[in-house]
């Protein structure tokens, strides 16, 4: 199955997860401590993230996948 990439959307979850993550001051560096998760290719929108991975950042930052893409 071919895997489908939306090089927008990916920009959109890029900077939203850069933007909480600067708000409550958090590094990507303790992102990684706390989760295990490498979030600079994330946030660069590198990668193709799993809705798993996305939903474990969402835990971690408190907020439900509805409020993540509030805005997006």
């Amino acid at each position: 199955m071919k895997q489908i990439r939306d090089q927008e959307l990916l920009r959109g979850i890029a900077v939203k997860m850069k933007r909480l993550r600067e708000q409550r001051g958090i590094s990507q560096e303790m992102v990684y401590a706390d989760t295990q998760i490498h979030v600079a290719r994330i946030e660069t929108a590198r990668v193709n993230i799993s809705v798993s991975t996305l939903s474990a950042i969402c835990k971690y930052f408190d907020i439900s996948l509805a409020e993540f893409f509030e805005d997006l």
